[in-house]
């Protein structure tokens, strides 16, 4: 088998030709079945604790069936796992540069192409199944051409096994070793453990944490459907005299039963079907009451709260699942956080080791947790710092903006061009002497001149006056409507006297200009 010289995190050359198979394909048979029988149906309190206690020393199967099974059956548990999901899935991606070394930006790029591939989102979403079942695997099925680029395809969770002597480093099932399983090839695996909970990763799984409310829940719901089946439709009673024969009695038998399922029966005019309304009783609201409870407690097992899945009506009202979030901050960062590792240890890094070689630093792939306006706080905050002193890495930036490296032929936006003060008479070297001869005066001012210089001097203290609380509401809001409300709240208290003094002036000395120049016939 072909080897070559980038070694694997054991330090040992690769195998080139893993890289391209796909070694963990299932089949019908086997040690990788992709078929497997049911574990939920019938399932009892007794049977349960076996499995997880089964499961909590390696044999799993059964369990990762049921976490499956779980998900199919019960819609409170699917949905809240599914929005846990996908507060992780829904952030945006960013691709952050080791350094702003320019080769370090360009492999930024390049990994920034390889997310934009199709495959990558799907990625994305399917290893945060590792939330319910404890981990999950995708294999990474490598194309050789101009470069190396993979393509991922989910494997069933019960296709593998943690050894036995630690329990926590995964292994393929194969026919090679049916008990332990083979070692996983290195570059070809994205395995997820989200950390969830401190131990062994099987036990980490959130459907392990809520087996036991979905199999109470279950156990409510069936008794419940029963109890509505007895106490939920009135009572049928056929009545037949005192002569009444086998076959009357038979044919009465038969319409009552019928009206059970065809509502219509036919009767002789001897006989009579009454119908007793089933007596009231609070039985159903105990099942009920049972089940909201449990649900809750899935709710807070998944997401860390209940508000934003069953609004409760309170002294504030039931509005107040608005001011939660889905899932706790806390929650989703963590996984984030442990999404990022992933796919940082298991996908960039092997890409870069491919197609660039081994780097002592390597981009990062990172989910921002932020809200839009934090980017404009961002921006505003290093263009005034900056000038104080402040070092940023023009990288760093762009990749927070998600901005790409621009290419060299690529039309750049560049800030408007300054305007460039004429120079003073007399300006230049001030150490050098200069005579009379060799500084030009400048032409003296006209009286016209002089009074829009000194009206301008004084609009300029006049406006200045004007503006500054203006200035001070809009550094105090939040937002343009609460800048707006208080502006309209202190129009009638600004003081515009003096600048309707200033204009009046203004307009008079223009009038005089004007008469004063069609005297003169200018």
């Amino acid at each position: 088998m072909a080897t070559s010289s980038i070694l694997g995190p054991d330090g040992r050359p690769i195998e080139t030709a893993d890289l391209t198979e796909e070694l963990g394909r299932g089949g019908v048979t086997g040690l990788r079945s992709v078929w497997h029988d049911s574990i939920a149906r019938n399932l009892t309190p007794a049977r349960l604790s076996a499995m997880l206690e089964e499961a909590g020393r390696g044999n799993a199967d059964d369990y990762l069936t049921l976490a499956e099974e779980m998900e199919e059956r019960e819609p409170h548990y699917a949905a809240v796992l599914g929005t846990r999901k996908r507060a992780v899935s829904r952030l945006p991606v960013m691709v952050e540069s080791a350094s702003d070394d320019a080769e370090d930006v360009r492999i930024a790029d390049d990994v920034r192409e390889l997310i934009a591939r199709p495959g990558f989102r799907l990625l994305r979403k399917d290893m945060l199944d590792a939330l319910g079942k404890g981990y999950s695997v995708h294999e990474i099925v490598w194309e050789r051409g101009k470069k190396w680029l993979p393509s991922f395809e989910i494997r069933d969770p019960r296709w593998f096994r943690w050894d036995r002597d630690t329990g926590c480093s995964l292994r393929l099932k194969h026919e090679s070793d049916p008990i332990n399983g083979i070692p996983l090839a290195p570059y070809k695996w994205i395995v997820h453990r989200p950390s969830l909970k401190t131990g062994l990763p099987i036990r980490g799984g959130l459907a392990r944490l809520v087996a036991f409310a979905w199999l109470c829940k279950s156990y409510a719901q069936k008794d419940w459907n029963a109890f509505a089946e007895i106490f939920g439709l009135p009572l049928r009673i056929g009545r037949y005299g005192p002569g009444a024969s086998k076959g009357d009695i038979a044919i009465l038998r038969h319409a009552v039963a019928s009206l059970g399922s065809d509502a219509a029966a036919i009767l002789p005019q001897s006989m009579a079907i009454e119908f007793h309304e089933a007596a009231k009783t609070s039985g159903g609201d105990l099942f009920k009451t049972l089940c909201e409870y449990l649900d809750r407690q899935i709710s807070k097992a998944v997401l860390g709260q209940t508000m934003t899945t069953d609004a409760q009506s309170t002294g504030l009202g039931s509005n107040n699942a608005s001011v939660h979030n889905e899932v706790r901050d806390d929650i989703r960062d963590d996984d984030a956080q442990d999404a990022e590792e992933t796919l940082n240890r298991d996908l960039v890094v092997p890409y870069v080791i491919l197609n660039f070689g081994p780097r002592d630093n390597y981009p990062r792939i990172t989910f921002p947790i932020r809200e839009p306006e934090d980017l404009v706080a961002l921006v505003k905050n290093v263009t005034a710092l900056v000038p104080f002193g402040l070092r940023v890495e023009e990288s760093v930036m762009r990749d927070r903006l998600g901005f790409p490296e621009p290419d060299k032929d690529a039309l750049l936006l560049q800030a408007p061009a300054k305007a460039v003060a004429s120079p003073l008479p007399g300006s230049g070297n001030l150490d050098q002497a200069l005579n009379a001869r060799q500084v030009k005066k400048a032409p003296p001012l006209s009286t016209d001149a002089r009074q829009a210089a000194r009206l301008t001097e004084d609009a300029d203290l006049v406006v200045e006056t004007l503006t500054a609380p203006i200035q001070t509401m809009l550094d105090e809001s939040s937002s343009f409507e609460e800048f707006r409300a208080k502006l309209l709240d202190a129009y009638d208290e600004l003081d515009d006297a003096r600048l309707s003094e200033l204009l009046a002036t203004a307009l008079t000395a223009a009038q005089l200009a004007g008469r004063y120049e069609l005297l003169l016939g200018v």
